[in-house]
């Protein structure tokens, strides 16, 4: 929140104020040296992760080092392609980066001025970034941005100015969860993980998004009245949520109780996710989960996860979505597109899921 304020006061200002960069000459080969920049949350450190391990495939003796913030930088100890990660929100890690070279260095960020001056501050051949406004000037190449693509496509975008195209296919599961994290998880889960059991993640970044406790507590309940246990998860902003939904059903709240990791480490041994539009719906996405996704002010085109083991639950409404770069205006109807979707819609999108996956495990055992 602080970096955003920061942006608004002189981002822009800066931003103008900048010389542009000279433009390369020819990019070195082979690539020696990347830096990638992701301020933000954690479902862009998510999604981004397939671009990183695309590069890593292609320049196998390159250096990738991450620029990220201390808020979503465990989402890439998530992916073994990366030699260093960085934290520009921490000053010696910040000065770090600056002080090396790179042949080429992307900058992730959609909107905010900022990380673009840190790009431009960069010794680098290429700097490659989104020319959304006055940051475009900042780049030697950038690159059109679209509300209407899904993001991970818009991430491969930025590979464009270095010839690169997506690949055919990006695995289900692409992020990697190290050993000692997922025992951590075993640990928490204890006898649970020796049943079925649905994950809950009852958090929002703002209120426009939430869904509220006591549908939660209510979803859980069916659940568990259908034989499965019920484990929450989030950070210390869902523990309230998490002991309201364990209070009225045998649930496990777990929200606050491990790392990113460690819940990436829950999500994997799991049936299934719920969650609203979030990190956490991401990270079940990067590893290959069935989730019931819950829209309204996110622009679902953007950010809803694809394929038939998801199921997105959006009445889209006239007004919906209503964000754009992050930024969602306060809503005068009470956040109808959510608080409109029902218990029952949920677990019918779960059980049709959940189904599903029943049916694959059948099929391989023929």
């Amino acid at each position: 929140m602080f970096l955003k304020k920061l942006d608004e006061a002189i981002g822009s200002f800066l931003a103008r104020l900048w010389p542009r960069p000279k433009q390369p000459g020819l990019l070195p080969v082979p690539v020696s040296s990347m830096l990638l920049i992701r301020p933000g949350g954690i479902g862009d450190a998510v999604l981004l992760v397939p671009v990183i391990e695309h590069l890593w495939d292609l320049f196998p003796a390159a250096r990738i080092v991450v620029l990220a913030e201390k808020r979503n930088s465990g989402a890439f100890a998530l992916c073994p392609g990366i030699d260093r990660i960085l934290c520009y929100d921490r000053p010696r890690e910040l000065f770090a980066a600056l002080a090396s070279s790179y042949d080429v260095v992307i900058d992730t960020e959609q909107w905010h001025r900022l990380s673009a001056l840190v790009a431009r501050s960069t010794r680098s051949w290429l700097k490659i970034g989104y020319a959304t406004n006055e940051r475009r000037r900042l780049f030697t190449h950038p690159v059109d941005y679209s509300h209407d693509n899904y993001e991970q496509n818009s991430f491969f975008e930025l590979l464009k100015p270095l010839g690169i195209e997506p690949p055919a296919t990006i695995p289900p599961a692409f992020l990697a969860i190290p050993a000692s994290d997922q025992e951590t998880a075993d640990k928490l889960l204890g006898t649970v993980s020796e049943q079925p059991f649905v994950v809950i993640f009852p958090g929002a970044s703002i209120p426009e998004r939430c869904w509220g406790a006591e549908k939660f507590q209510q979803l859980a309940i069916r659940f568990l009245d259908e034989g499965f246990a019920v484990v929450v998860v989030g950070g210390k902003q869902e523990i309230a949520a998490g002991n309201a939904i364990a209070a009225g059903s045998s649930a496990l709240n777990l929200a606050d109780k491990t790392s990113l990791s460690g819940t990436a480490g829950i999500l994997k041994r799991s049936q299934l996710l719920v969650s609203g539009d979030s990190g956490v719906l991401h990270l079940g996405v990067g590893l290959g989960k069935p989730t019931v996704s819950l829209f309204g002010p996110g622009i679902a085109a953007k950010w809803a996860p694809r394929g038939e083991q998801h199921i997105v639950i959006n009445h889209k409404l006239p007004c919906s979505p209503c964000t754009r770069f992050g930024t969602t205006p306060p809503c005068p109807i009470g956040a109808k597109c959510i608080q409109d979707i029902t218990v029952d819609e949920v677990c019918m999108a779960a059980q049709e899921l959940l189904n599903l996956q029943q049916k694959k495990v059948n099929s391989d055992a023929v």
